[in-house]
């Protein structure tokens, strides 16, 4: 699962049930990597030492962070957001904790915007093959 993060946002603390996610799956072929994103209300102005040590502090976030990008111009986001690119769907980031499911090959599976918590039973079930 890929997600665009930010530490300043309603949506932060999704960051418990991601780590939470996390660890339920970690062993079974999931993972999640986190992009933090400053483009939304300037929601993450920190530095990635800033970042990394916010989610850690405050909810013990160990999935991998990545350096902030901008959803707008970084490659992988060019990627998720383009059927033309990924093969199965254009989408829009409209916001911070959008998620974006990919399979073990590689391929979009599916995006989920922002009010999908992390928990949800479509995630959860994805993730068991369900």
């Amino acid at each position: 699962m890929v997600v665009n993060t930010a530490s300043e946002c309603g949506y932060t603390p999704q960051y418990k049930d991601l780590e939470a996610l996390y660890q339920k799956y970690k062993d079974k072929n999931f993972t999640i990597i986190g992009f933090p994103c400053n483009d939304f209300g300037g929601q993450e102005p920190g530095t990635a030492e800033d970042i990394r040590g916010f989610c850690t502090k405050n909810f013990g976030v160990t999935f991998p962070l990545m350096e902030k990008v901008s959803v707008t111009t970084a490659p992988i986001y060019l990627w998720l957001k383009s059927k033309e690119l990924n093969g199965v769907e254009d989408s829009k980031v409209t916001w911070n904790f959008n998620k974006y499911l990919i399979d073990e090959k590689g391929h979009l599976v599916k995006h989920l915007g922002s009010k999908t918590v992390p928990m949800d039973e479509e995630i959860t079930k994805w993730i068991e093959g369900k």
